[in-house]
C-alpha cells in the first residue's frame, strides 16, 4: 500500500522485519531504514552523514533530506519525507540521475579531502584561540571610527 506518512522509531539496530509506514532510525550506526513508500515492499537504507542524508527531528516527527530516489528499484519511486509526511517527487531521466550521482561523488571527495587537510585537535584549538584574538582585535579597531563619530555628534548637540 502506498504510504502518505511515516511514524518513526529510534532503535539501536534496524529490525530484520520492517513494518510498513515506519522509519527506523539508528543514531548509533548513523542509518535510517524503511520500506519503500510506493508499497513495493523493498527496504530503503539511507546512511546519515554530512554527504548522504541528514535527519531532522523536531520533537514530534522526522524529516530526511535530500529526496529518496529509488532508481535501482523496479518502482523507481522518488519522494521526500518531511515532518513524517511523504511528499512525492517526479521521475528523473537517467542523465539527471547520473549527473546527481556525479555531483554527490564530487561533494564527498571535497568534504573528505578537506577533513584530511584539517589540523590536529590541539592545532585546531590553538587556531581557534588565534582566530578569536584576531576577531577581537578587528572588532576593537572597527569600533573606533563609530565611537569617534558618536563623540562628534554629542559635541555638536552641546
Amino acid at each position: 500500500m502506498r504510504q502518505t506518512r511515516f511514524s518513526h522509531e529510534f532503535v539501536e539496530y534496524i529490525p530484520d522485519q520492517l513494518a510498513e509506514g515506519v522509519l527506523y532510525v539508528s543514531m548509533q550506526y548513523a542509518v535510517a531504514s524503511h520500506k519503500c513508500a510506493c508499497g513495493c515492499g523493498r527496504e530503503v537504507v539511507t546512511p546519515l552523514s554530512p554527504t548522504d542524508w541528514q535527519l531532522r527531528f523536531d520533537g514530534v516527527a522526522v524529516s530526511l533530506e535530500p529526496s529518496i530516489g529509488n532508481w535501482n528499484f523496479p518502482c523507481r519511486s522518488h519522494y521526500f519525507i518531511r515532518a513524517g509526511y511523504v511528499r512525492w517527487a517526479g521521475d528523473m531521466s537517467q542523465s539527471a540521475i547520473d549527473h546527481g550521482r556525479a555531483m554527490n561523488q564530487i561533494a564527498k571527495a571535497n568534504f573528505y579531502s578537506s577533513k584530511a587537510d584539517a589540523p590536529a585537535p590541539s592545532e585546531a584549538k590553538n587556531q581557534v584561540a588565534l582566530d578569536e584574538q584576531r576577531q577581537a582585535a578587528r572588532a576593537d579597531t572597527s569600533a573606533r571610527p563609530w565611537w569617534a563619530g558618536l563623540g562628534a555628534i554629542f559635541k555638536k548637540r552641546s
